[in-house]
């Protein structure tokens, strides 16, 4: 299962933060839990507070337990230490199925 993560942060020095050093501390973490990292993008305008991140789920688990696991475990406290939470001020998911090029051109 694939899921789009959509952060968004209270100011752009948060963003960067979060992107450079919290996000980076949870590859490592995510693994640990069968979950891996297909990407991770920051929005390009100048004022941008968004952190994008495509996260592949293993197939038999539910997406959003794994991730409430994920959070309540010593690995992601210590991913998140030194951060202040409250500058995430939304966290918007999407699950996404990828086609393939044949199913694009019928």
């Amino acid at each position: 299962m694939l899921q789009l993560r959509i952060y968004t942060l209270r100011s752009a020095e948060a963003l960067q933060q979060y992107a450079t050093v919290h996000w980076a501390r949870h590859l490592a973490t995510f693994r640990k839990f069968g979950v891996s990292t297909e990407g991770v993008w920051t929005e390009c305008r100048g004022d941008a507070r968004r952190l994008v991140a495509l996260i592949r789920y293993p197939e038999d688990v539910d997406p959003d337990e794994l991730a409430r696991s994920i959070m309540a475990s010593p690995e992601f406290a210590a991913d998140m230490a030194g951060f202040d939470v409250a500058d995430i001020t939304d966290v918007h998911t999407i699950s996404v199925s990828p086609l393939k090029y044949e199913e694009l051109s019928q």
